[in-house]
Order: structure tokens, then sequence, then C-alpha cells
């Protein structure tokens, strides 16, 4: 069985260096953790490239084994043999750290017309209900039961039966979800208010070069044509916007030249659009962005919406960047309003940033300094990376396999820039921690 390599560690960055080279962007985080649990419709192995290195794809791939899937991953290739899979009750355990372990609901109910499947962990990042999945569930004919006192679903359909679906809101897990469980249901299945972010036109195209009939993926309204079989097929993954709008970030504060490679600018129209307002020099290619060194930036008011908006997940990776630029800027997260667990540690770093009324404040920052902070969740990591980078002197970074789960080889890719940073493996980080944690 491949297990990852985590353990309790922190990084440690040196900062004020300037970045200079060339940074590659892996596959995409948000799609990979849906297009593996997608594999398992097929009949046949699935080939999946371009597979970012990060701790999501190790559970995902635990799971799969103890499924009964076969697994092989060698030099960014996946190959996921389906064909000893089970509709297994999926333990808890391996799925409380993992939010994307629910896409499985969706895929084992395509094939096997039910699913036992606890409810996923991940990012705490307020409430995120899971209602429209299984709305979605019981459009097409399941009965969705839960173990009272335990965080479990049982997920039982006889047939699958085609279904006219409206979204409350906009969810990307959700579409998804549902597509999965609808590409072998009876009938045309159409999803309308559909979430059009590029990671669920990845899945759709996943699905269909598998055999599936899936139309309109990357617009708001999804149909599916229910189909008998699915086959194995090669996919190559798309880039990570997110990755991307993260080294752009770190291009722009401490860059003196960096070239971001293997990017698609209509995945992040929004974000560039931001950069520009607030003076960043850029030189966009067909895929690449080379960020210039820039001064004098100023401050722009941020606003998160579902994709083509400005996304939740550069909410934080930005805010670092706004610290270091002129004027006074706000920041409002419409998606996830709890989204401000970097707010605390940035201030421990001398930001001049305070939240009121679910909304994030940032004045002029004269300079960051090192210090020994803890990431909430992913891109807090994100964020206190780039802050560090910024700052003044050493910054310790704990918490850090929530930055592991989600950025690809980041120590290796900064210090090609030329960061001055490490990741530390200690058998004191957890002690050390619960200190930082006990002064708060």
């Amino acid at each position: 069985m491949i297990e990852s390599e985590m353990s309790m560690n922190k990084i440690v960055i040196h900062g004020g260096r300037p970045l200079t080279g060339n940074v590659t962007v892996s596959g995409a985080k948000n799609s990979i953790v849906a297009l593996m649990p997608a594999s398992i419709l097929a009949d046949e192995p699935v080939v999946l490239e371009g597979i970012p290195e990060i701790s999501d794809v190790y559970s995902l791939i635990n799971i799969l084994q103890i499924m009964g899937a076969k697994i092989y991953f060698a030099k960014g290739v996946l190959t996921i043999d389906p064909r000893g899979v089970k509709s297994i009750p999926i333990p808890s355990g391996k799925i409380n750290s993992l939010r994307a372990s629910y896409y499985f609901m969706g895929a084992l109910l395509g094939k096997f017309g039910k699913a036992e499947v606890g409810l996923p962990g991940g990012c705490n990042l307020g409430p995120r209900p899971i209602d429209l999945h299984i709305k979605g569930f019981e459009a097409l004919g399941a009965s969705v039961s839960d173990d009272k006192g335990v965080m479990y679903l049982r997920i039982r359909a006889t047939n699958l039966v085609a279904s006219r679906i409206f979204m409350d809101m906009v969810s990307v897990g959700a579409t998804i979800n549902i597509m999965l469980a609808a590409v072998k249901a009876k009938g045309t299945t159409v999803i309308e208010n559909a979430a059009r972010e590029p990671e669920i036109i990845d899945v759709a195209t996943l699905l269909n070069n598998m055999g599936a009939k899936v139309y309109g993926a990357g617009t708001n309204e999804i149909r599916i044509e229910g189909v008998s079989k699915l086959h194995g097929t090669r996919h190559s993954i798309i880039p990570d916007r997110i990755e991307a709008g993260t080294y752009l970030a770190i291009a722009a504060a401490v860059g003196e030249g960096v070239t971001v490679e293997n990017v698609l600018y209509e995945h992040l129209e929004s974000y560039i659009s931001k950069l520009e307002e607030m003076g960043v020099q850029m030189t966009i290619r067909e895929d690449s962005i080379t960020v210039h060194s820039n001064q004098n930036l100023k401050k722009v008011n941020v606003k998160t919406y579902p994709y083509p908006g400005f996304a939740t997940d550069l909410q934080q990776p930005i805010t670092p960047l706004l610290l270091k630029s002129c004027g006074q800027g706000e920041l409002i997260d419409t998606i996830y309003e709890c989204r401000i667990g970097h707010v605390p540690e940035l201030k421990r770093m001398g930001a001049n940033i305070r939240v009121k009324d679910n909304r994030i404040i940032m004045d002029s920052t004269s300079e960051l300094v090192g210090a020994e902070v803890v990431a909430s969740d992913l891109r807090a990591g994100a964020s206190l990376v780039i802050a560090a980078l910024i700052a003044k002197g050493v910054t310790t970074i704990y918490n850090v396999e929530f930055i592991l789960r989600g950025y690809d080889r980041i120590i290796e890719k900064l210090t090609n820039l030329g960061a001055d940073i490490a990741l530390v493996d200690t058998e004191s980080s957890c002690k050390e921690k619960a200190k930082i944690e006990e002064g708060r």
C-alpha cells in the first residue's frame, strides 16, 4: 500500500530575499481530488497524467486501495485499475482530514447504486453543508440516511433515474457529485444553476473520454445523458489555477523577474485584473506569465464570487501582497465568511490588519517581521509563506500539513527561485506548536 510520508514538521523561512527564475505550476489539486473518485466508474484502467505530489493524493490512493483498486503511481502518472473495487464502508479515520472524500458518494452511487461514506473533514472554513449533494442524490431516486451520533451517510438506490435538479446555491462539490451519480442514470439529467469552475470541465472531460455524455460543463446548465458502461481512458489534468495565483502573488511581492509557467490565463482573468489594478507589471503569454519587479503598488478592494469571479481560494494568498501595497483596502469573502484564520497570524508578524463585520480591513504596513505562526488551513498557510518571504528575519510556520495538502513540492520550487526555506521534521515540533497555542 502506498503511504504518504506526512509527519509533524514545520517550515522555516529567512525572509527578505529577492526571487528570480522560473516556476512550473502542477496539476490542479481541486481537479485531481474529483478525478480519482470518478475513475472508479470505469470498467477498465484509467490513466491520469500531471498528478501533483500532495498529501491529498496519497490519502485518496489509500482509500482506493482499501476499496480494492490497484494503483500505480510514478513520475506524475497515476494508473487506477478499478476492476476490483467494491462498495464497502469507507473508514472514517481515512477521511477525517480530506473533504474531497465526499466525491466517493456520487461515484459509488453511480457505479453500484449504494455508498457508505463518512462525512468529510479538511480545512475548517466554517459551515460547508452537504445538503445540496443529498438533494441531488434524492432527486435521482436514492434514499439517504445517517447513523445518529456517527458522522456517516448511507445512500441507496434500486434504480437511478434522471431528473431536473436546481441548485439552490452554486456549489462546485455538489455539481460534481451529481454528475458522477447521474452518468449511469436512466434518461437525461439536467443540473440548473450549476457551478462553472474549470475543474468541473476537467471532470466532465474525463467522464466523456470514458464514454459518458455530459454537455454544458462550464455553463450554468449541465445535461447528462445516462449510459450503461464506461471504459478506460488516458487524461491529462489541467494546471492548478490556485497554485498559479499563489506564485503570481509571490512574484509580485518579492520577485525581481519571475516567470510562472503552465498557466491558463482564462482561468485567472478576474485575479489577474486585480493584480493589474494594483499596478503589477506582467508579460502574459499563451501558457506563461512573467511578473516584473514591482514598486509602489496600491491597495484595491477584493470581493470573492463563484467562478468566473475572484476565487475564494485566492483571497488569503493575495492578502500579504495587499499589505505590502500603499493605502487602505478591504477584502470580503462572500463564499466562506469565516475564512479569516490568517488574520491573527499576520498581526503577529506586524501586519496592520483587522476583521470588522466579516470584512478584512488592511492599512499600509511598513514592515513585516518574522515570527512563530500557525497555519489554520491550506490557503491560510500559503498566505503565511508569502508573508514570511516578505518579512524581515526568520518565520517558523507550524501546522504545515495543511500546506502540503495542496502545494506540490513547494519547498523545492521556492528554493529554486532563491528563497531561503526549509521543511524541518523534528520530534519537538508538536511540543513547540503547543506552547505557541497555549500563549494565545
